[in-house]
């Protein structure tokens, strides 16, 4: 090694040793070495936690385990009620990260929508809880046919194993809207009923405050009987003003509507359907609805009748035409005079016979006239009652 020369003098010197600096008096403190110790803890959580929430929350955005859509009833419960279902179903894999995300999302047990729910295929955590907080539950639908009575309806709600609930008593003829409804599962027969009579009671006010002025009805409880016989008497859509005009026409004659239809609900009521063709001793026998017996308008409808036919009969057709009767081909001819008719009906019945309809001789009916008729009885029906293989002329 080499030496650093040094002078007598300082040769002669005690050789000074370097001293490390004091710690101060605070920094060996107890609580600062604990809070040093805390800080050094919390910051290693912190990291942990940090890292633990970042995988969680990629786990929570990858796809789920669910192999195809799916329906789910989340039933009333709290959170890992939930949570156990959507395992148990395989919708989810991973209940408590789960859990972790609804309530990352400010959704308590509470506030969950309960109800059936649709999840895609391979649905992510948050997808299914975004879904359930959304309240994004399953709507189904129920389509009511126009002209169904009040009893059918009934009884194709309590065909429904998705509603609950039972019907007190069979709604008023004429008081529901036919057309679709869509509803949640759970909910009850009676909502449905409260749902298409306020339809029906805003429907009937529009489309009467919008009709004709001249026409001879004067309450829009009449305009629904007269849309319940022409909803019963045609289906196809064209025709409906036209056979309201008829109708019209003859109210204001004095004529009586003869419509087949109303035999039919005098008969056999709210059930629809005779099940049968109506019979000559049926056409004349009384009863309350039978407008082949009685003047003007039944007391009541024989039908729920759609939108269609209540424009229809609030805006008849422009014609003067009294008669109609089934064409052969699913629609109706119409007709202003007897002998026109009567001309109809004999191309009707060669078309059912197979005969040339053009060489057919038109014949009157062979039976007695009804009181008060001033002519022999003639169809003005012969519509959908007609479907049953029935025409004035051939009874």
């Amino acid at each position: 090694m080499r030496m650093t020369p040094r002078s007598p003098r300082t040769a002669l010197e005690p050789e000074r040793i370097a001293v490390s600096p004091k710690r101060s008096a605070r920094a060996r403190h107890p609580i600062v070495m604990i809070g040093n110790a805390i800080f050094t803890v919390i910051l290693v959580l912190a990291l942990a936690i940090g890292g633990i929430v970042f995988w969680a929350k990629q786990r929570f955005d990858a796809p789920g385990p669910l192999p195809e859509e799916k329906i789910v009833n989340i039933r009333p419960g709290g959170i890992r009620d939930i949570a156990e279902v959507l395992q148990r179903e395989g919708v989810i894999a991973e209940p408590w990260i789960f859990i972790g995300g609804a309530l990352a999302l400010k959704a308590r047990g509470e506030e969950f929508k309960y109800g059936e729910y649709q999840f895609p295929k391979n649905a992510s955590l948050r997808d299914v809880a975004e879904t359930i907080i959304a309240g994004k539950v399953v709507q189904h639908q129920l389509t009511f046919a126009e002209g169904l009575t009040s009893e059918q309806i009934v009884a194709r709600l309590l065909e429904n194993p998705i509603l609950t609930g039972t019907i007190r008593e069979i709604p008023r003829e004429g008081s529901l809207l036919p057309e679709s409804y869509r509803f949640e599962r759970g909910m009850t027969r009676d909502q449905i009923i409260q749902r298409m009579q306020q339809a029906q009671a805003r429907l009937v006010k529009e489309v009467w405050d919008r009709r004709m002025p001249d026409l001879p009805i004067k309450t829009p409880e009449q305009m629904v009987i007269l849309a319940s016989i022409v909803e019963k008497e045609t289906g196809k859509p064209e025709e409906r003003t036209r056979v309201a005009a008829v109708f019209m026409n003859r109210l204001k004659q004095r004529m009586k509507l003869q419509s087949d239809p109303t035999i039919i609900y005098g008969l056999v009521g709210g059930k629809g359907s005779l099940g049968r063709p109506i019979m000559k001793s049926e056409i004349e026998q009384p009863t309350p609805y039978n407008t082949y017996t009685i003047e003007g308008l039944p007391p009541g409808p024989i039908a729920n009748p759609g939108r269609a036919s209540l424009e229809a009969v609030a805006n008849p057709a422009r014609t003067k035409e009294l008669f109609f009767v089934a064409d052969g081909t699913g629609g109706h001819a119409f007709a202003e005079t007897y002998d026109q008719h009567l001309k109809n009906v004999a191309r009707l019945r060669a078309i059912e016979q197979g005969r040339d309809p053009d060489a057919a001789q038109p014949q009157a009916p062979a039976f007695a006239p009804t009181r008060g008729a001033p002519r022999p009885l003639q169809n003005t029906g012969g519509g959908r009652s007609s479907a049953q293989g029935q025409t004035p002329a051939q009874r």
